[in-house]
């Protein structure tokens, strides 16, 4: 059975991947499917840099203010929504675009990932879960860098989910998650898919990081935060832990001043950005593209993008 197109848009974040995946919906025809973990929490809009109504000029977004922030989401549900939302784009004739940052969602999508039942243990977990809270953060990351440096090195110290989800794959299956990544990788993708990969100078990229942080500042992060917290959400949420959230966190409860907490959401958004771009490169499949080798014009990229989809789907509509 000949193979659907998927188009995946990829990169860093404030790299620039939301203006462009728009055009590009509105050139070929396609609809969007948010590959971002934090995007389909309705309220947090301003923290998460929330593609606005305005901003979508009316093309069909998918996976995005779905859920509300007390609902726990993980990448076995977002494989389960993105593949059938791109089915319905596929029944009514359109062309999915996979676009977003957080590139294991992205790889559940393109190589039908499969999550073993038997990688999940509850006992375990809940024996992880008190060495998180008896040791500490540094600790348990210290010790999934024992075991798996390669997914050490792509997952922050302070995000507990993906820590103890790595040591529990491990300590289960014998296997680290990494290498498991690996062989689904290398798994035959159901999708004729063209793969890209926005990035740009380093410091450019930094440097666009932190004009986003200033502005998500001014246009209200601290009353969305707030908000929040009135509605219930505490810091030990899932939905609390992406970055900027928790560090306001912190300045509401008196641990940060607003200054500190600015810079700490700066730095670790620097830092996430890096270990996307770690994780991009592993992508044997991915077309890099130089956002700054072009001058920042997104209708030479579009151009560039435009006529490598039409050749590819050309080729495939003959076959």
């Amino acid at each position: 059975m000949r193979k659907k197109p998927l188009i995946i848009l990829a990169g860093p974040t404030a790299v620039g991947k939301t203006a462009l995946s728009v055009e590009l919906a509105r050139r070929i025809g396609g609809e969007i499917v948010s590959a971002d973990s934090m995007q389909v929490y309705r309220g947090m809009d301003i923290g998460t840099a929330k593609v606005t109504e305005e901003e979508r000029c009316g093309v069909p977004h998918h996976l995005i203010d779905i859920l509300d922030p007390k609902e726990a989401f993980n990448v076995c549900a977002f494989s389960r929504l993105a593949k059938e939302a791109i089915r319905k784009i596929h029944e009514a004739g359109n062309i999915p675009i996979l676009t977003g940052g957080t590139g294991f969602y992205i790889q559940s999508v393109l190589y039908h990932v499969e999550f073993q039942s038997e990688a999940s243990n509850a006992a375990l977990r809940e024996q992880l879960e008190k060495k998180w809270e008896q040791l500490g953060a540094f600790a348990m990351h210290e010790r999934l860098s024992a075991i798996d440096p390669e997914s050490a090195a792509l997952i922050h110290p302070r995000n507990r989910k993906r820590v103890l989800r790595a040591i529990e794959f491990y300590e289960t299956t014998g296997q680290t998650i990494s290498e498991h990544n690996r062989e689904q990788r290398r798994r035959e993708s159901p999708y004729h898919f063209l793969y890209y990969v926005l990035t740009m100078d380093r410091e450019a990229l930094y440097r666009r990081i932190e004009l986003r942080v200033d502005r998500m500042v001014r246009e209200g992060l601290i009353e969305e935060v707030k908000a929040l917290r009135d509605r219930g959400l505490c810091a030990g949420d899932i939905s609390m832990q992406g970055i900027g959230y928790r560090q306001v966190f912190d300045y509401l409860d008196g641990a940060a001043t607003l200054e500190e907490a600015v810079e700490r959401i700066k730095l670790e958004t620097r830092h996430f950005a890096k270990r996307q771009l770690t994780w991009f490169k592993r992508e044997p499949d991915a077309k890099w593209i130089y956002v700054d080798s072009h001058s920042g014009e997104r209708g030479r990229i579009l151009s560039r993008m435009l006529s490598e989809i039409r050749t590819q789907f050309l080729m495939m509509d003959e076959e």
